[in-house]
């Protein structure tokens, strides 16, 4: 069977051996530099965090990472897309206020921070999927795909709708824009909250299919006109508009996957999996519950599937820590996030990127010693 090679380095550091230098090392390890940088601007795509969680990747991890790519000639930069949900990173100013707080800036990072999706999430690039079944072409911020190479900086943690969260979730629902979020959580329409709206009239200059109206000084959306492309979602600056989050988990899975794939096709691409502090959920919560396992360590390669089967694996195989979610799930051993997001699978994540042909889930696991 064919598997490709993760490797990995546990967070158990010797005096005079930082997790920092760690990583570096088990990048040449797996021989990052095989990757022809010079002068190619290189898209770090990560996880900025929402303000009030605190187990988001410090900003050390991807200066890190950063240097490593300026040695080699890069020209990196540090990047996300706006989130679909209100909160402090669903437009470009709040992002980068966002990102600040948590420490993010030209000197933390070692390079400029770029909202690929622009100020209001609606700057996409539209991208055939290969061999793409749910979605022949996925809405991808400009930013990243106009970067010559990718390389994913993913925080592994649990996730309520996808099971967990690693280099796919990272790159596919992380990259899409405000449209190519709503087409992956949803196979309907937006609509307008009336009580919200504010009767501004920038949906209805953003639409392109005349779908939106107003009665009584309310927006509202025509479906029959409306394309479901999402551009007043990003219009409204009152939050007025949102879309329903009824895309089955399985499904959502799969959509992620072929927008994952979407990002990386031809062209560089590499991924690492830090895995400390595993929250059962999303970062993108405002808040962060106790970690299920203890700190694990880092998982990287040019396989972004076998990265996140490995990390999977890795935090199945660990003991449970009391005083967390766990204590309450009757039977905690074996399938960890099954358990805690019972109505979710997270293999489908995985089976259907390899089905697709965005890496294997077979893996030849490389451990560096400390």
């Amino acid at each position: 069977m064919k598997r490709s090679k993760v490797f990995f380095t546990s967070m158990r550091c010797k005096i005079g051996v930082s997790i920092l230098s760690k990583l570096e090392s088990l990048m040449d390890l797996a021989k990052f530099s095989s990757i022809n940088f010079k002068k190619k601007f290189t898209a770090v795509k990560m996880h900025l965090g929402e303000p009030g969680n605190l187990s988001f990747l410090r900003p050390n991890f991807a200066k890190t990472v950063v240097d490593k790519i300026k040695g080699l000639g890069g020209r990196p930069f540090l990047t996300d897309c706006g989130t679909l949900y209100v909160g402090r990173r669903n437009d470009a100013l709040s992002h980068l206020e966002a990102a600040w707080e948590n420490g993010f800036g030209p000197l933390s990072a070692g390079c400029p921070i770029l909202i690929a999706d622009g100020l209001r999430g609606n700057d996409d690039y539209e991208v055939t999927v290969e061999n793409g079944e749910l979605v022949k072409t996925a809405l991808i911020g400009r930013a990243i795909m106009d970067a010559d190479i990718v390389i994913s900086l993913s925080h592994f943690k649990g996730h309520e709708q996808t099971g967990f969260g690693g280099a796919i979730k990272n790159l596919g629902m992380g990259s899409g824009s405000k449209a190519g979020k709503m087409i992956m959580h949803n196979d309907g329409k937006p609509t307008v909250e009336a009580d919200v709206c504010q009767s501004c009239g920038q949906c209805r200059l953003n639409c392109a299919h005349e779908a939106i109206k107003f009665k009584n000084r309310k927006a509202f959306i025509n479906i029959d006109k409306c394309a479901g492309c999402g551009r007043c979602i990003g219009a409204c600056n009152y939050n007025a508009i949102s879309v329903a989050w009824d895309s089955a988990n399985d499904s959502l899975n799969k959509k992620m996957a072929e927008y994952a794939k979407a990002v990386v096709q031809n062209r560089p691409n590499f991924h690492i999996n830090v895995v400390n502090q595993v929250s059962p959920f999303c970062d993108c919560h405002f808040e962060n519950d106790a970690a299920v396992v203890p700190d694990i360590g880092i998982f990287l390669g040019f396989d972004p599937v076998a990265v996140d089967a490995a990390s999977i694996d890795a935090v199945n195989k660990a003991s449970t820590l009391a005083g967390t979610i766990v204590d309450e799930i009757k039977d905690p051993g074996g399938d960890l996030f099954t358990k805690i997001h019972p109505t979710t699978d997270w293999r489908s994540q995985l089976e259907h990127a390899e089905k697709i042909g965005l890496g294997l889930r077979a893996y030849e696991l490389i451990t560096m010693e400390s």
